[in-house]
């Protein structure tokens, strides 16, 4: 649970120092001003800000995992595993029709793998040292399925979309309620001043507020994709690797120590109870299990 809360409280500061940076320069008063196009201006002011910056996060995402894993990228395979690591991600791209991801190798004991890029033809595809060495090839080959499927379904991309509409609401509903708690605090007398602190204030705490309602939202749309990449997994190397991989991730008990800029692309992420499973990025592993043999018997 750790990592979850490290992973919110993240989106929430930066959602914090944008408060503070628009305050600062008077961005968003200048945006909402009559004179800059009102509800128009702020609209776009919200979109740049929210889209923009999901999406720079997602053109940097490569080079994110490779330094925050310290990722090793297969250029010439120096042994027999990683030859054979390279052919079989190579094999499954070829089967989802995707161009061939770079293939990585990331030095952590629990076993784990991830997948990211800025589309389904540029993707890095990397496995830890961990599950190399836990998991038979059978095991391995279901779980570079998995990750190809989230490659070839588009996750990454549709995942940044999601967070940066959801962003794009986030900074306009804050502000636009922060307006009206500003004018009402002030008789309306900031209306055209460009709002005063109590804006400030109230569009800070709203921000959190809003901010955990939409990770909630993000958290939701990744353990619904977490399902279809276990169909990507089973298609590319059947039912039964990919059921028995998930088993053996059961051994790592939620652990994993990959970065919070990249932990909802791992094979599996921490676990919660009650209120604290609405963020989390991976259903239970059981849950999994059992929607695939479900899916072995439809």
């Amino acid at each position: 649970m750790r990592r979850i809360g490290l992973f919110i409280a993240t989106n929430l500061a930066v959602l914090l120092l944008l408060s503070i940076v628009c305050r600062i320069f008077g961005i968003d008063q200048l945006a909402a001003s009559h004179r800059y196009g009102g509800m128009g201006g702020l609209l776009a002011f919200a979109a740049v800000f929210g889209m923009g910056g999901a999406f720079i996060s997602l053109a940097l995402s490569k080079w994110m995992a490779r330094m925050s894993t310290g990722a090793r990228v297969i250029e010439q395979p120096q042994n027999e595993t990683e030859r054979w690591l390279v052919d079989t991600v190579r094999r499954h791209a070829q089967n989802a029709g995707i161009g061939m991801p770079e293939v990585a190798i990331y030095d952590a004991p629990e076993m784990n793998a991830f997948a990211t890029g800025m589309t389904r033809n540029s993707a890095l595809v990397a496995v830890s040292s961990g599950l190399l060495q836990q998991m038979d090839r059978d095991q391995v080959t279901a779980v570079l399925g998995h990750e190809i499927g989230h490659v070839a379904n588009g996750d990454m991309v549709t995942l940044t979309l999601i967070q940066g509409v959801l962003n794009t609401l986030v900074i306009l509903a804050a502000r636009v309620v922060g307006n009206l708690v500003d004018n009402w605090l002030s008789g309306g007398r900031s209306e055209n001043r460009g709002g005063g602190l109590g804006y400030f204030v109230v569009v800070m705490v709203l921000q959190m507020v809003f901010g955990l309602f939409a990770s909630m939202i993000v958290a939701a749309f990744s353990r619904w994709r977490e399902f279809r990449a276990d169909a990507a997994g089973a298609r590319f190397a059947g039912r039964g690797s990919m059921i028995s991989a998930l088993q053996r991730l059961q051994v790592n008990h939620g652990a994993s120590t990959l970065p919070n800029t990249i932990a909802a692309f791992g094979i599996s992420g921490p676990l919660a109870e009650g209120f604290k499973r609405l963020f989390m990025s991976h259903p239970p592993l059981e849950e999994r299990i059992a929607a695939l043999r479900n899916l072995e018997a439809a």
